[in-house]
């Protein structure tokens, strides 16, 4: 079997990351891009879920809106889950 190589970019510091841990589960990044190529075929898909980062979706991105427009207005209400020591 011919092989190929392939050059990507990648943030230095996830390249560190990416590479401890796939030397813990005992492979290189070869190895490791090489067994999701693999998945990727056989499943004819990217083989885990994607999906978009929540904060950026237009409904919260409303909410905060609002929420900043109620602070700006003195309207500001405490979160429940954060205590609050009183003067």
């Amino acid at each position: 079997m011919a092989t190929a190589s392939i050059t990507i970019r990648m943030d230095e510091n996830l390249k560190k990351q990416a590479e401890r841990l796939f030397d813990e589960i005992g492979m290189n990044m070869t190895t490791a891009f090489t067994v999701f190529a693999k998945a990727a075929v056989r499943q004819q898909k990217i083989p885990f879920e994607l999906a978009a980062d929540p904060f950026y979706s237009e409904v919260n991105q409303a909410r905060l809106k609002k929420s900043i427009e109620a602070l700006n207005a003195g309207k500001w209400t405490e979160h429940e889950l954060i205590e609050v020591e009183d003067d």
